[in-house]
């Protein structure tokens, strides 16, 4: 049976959070507010969770799972080939609605789907979701929703959606926003956005002025 608590109540947030990442260890799922929409998340590091995860969802492994981080130095141990612009994005972005696609550690050893090489990082600027991801690491986070169907902006819709495939959902109340996060994909050598969202071509250019656009 799923359990879900009010991260707005201090003590309920605190019970929650302790829930949360005692599941997200035992390799359950988890739903949690981010800056965006309801995501549904899971040990980036448990093949079988993110299987279960892909499950929920209904998703395919050519949708790779994103990973989600709780602080910018946390990258040190995923990507490499990261570039200054790559940087220079991260700071000027993280942490809020930005994903960046970058070549992965090749010694890491984790199954997101068919990444052919690379994951989809980003450092979520929510509070409930910044101190889980402390807790736990990097975790493997999709939008909570099945495939097909509008991504969550609240946990009631969530929850309607996935039911007890999740085992702890986190209600944070109506998220901020329901545009998802721009992609940019720094692993080639000119940094192109994949997907325009929160970030519009032309902010990300004042860091990145050769930004390119995947058409």
């Amino acid at each position: 049976m799923a359990r879900r608590y009010d991260t707005n109540d201090a003590t309920d947030r605190v019970t929650g959070l302790r829930e949360a990442a005692s599941a997200v260890r035992r390799g359950e799922l988890v739903v949690l507010p981010t800056d965006t929409v309801y995501g549904i998340g899971a040990d980036a590091f448990s093949s079988e969770a993110v299987a279960d995860l892909l499950a929920a969802k209904g998703r395919g492994r050519n949708m790779p799972t994103p990973v989600l981080i709780g602080s910018p130095n946390t990258l040190h141990g995923l990507v490499t080939d990261f570039s200054e612009l790559a940087w220079e994005l991260v700071d000027a972005f993280w942490p809020g609605a930005l994903t960046i696609v970058a070549k992965h550690q090749p010694s890491l050893q984790w199954d997101l789907g068919d990444t052919r090489g690379t994951v989809a990082v980003r450092m979520p600027l929510h509070p409930v979701a910044i101190e889980l991801l402390t807790e736990v690491g990097p975790m493997a986070v999709s939008s909570a929703n099945l495939t097909g169907h509008p991504a969550p902006e609240n946990c009631d819709a969530a929850q309607e959606m996935l039911g007890d495939s999740v085992s702890v959902y986190l209600d944070g109340g109506p998220t901020p926003g329901n545009v998802p996060s721009s992609i940019v994909d720094v692993s080639r050598q000119v940094p192109v956005l994949l997907r325009a969202g929160a970030l519009s071509a032309e902010e990300l250019r004042k860091v990145v002025p050769d930004l390119e656009v995947a058409n």
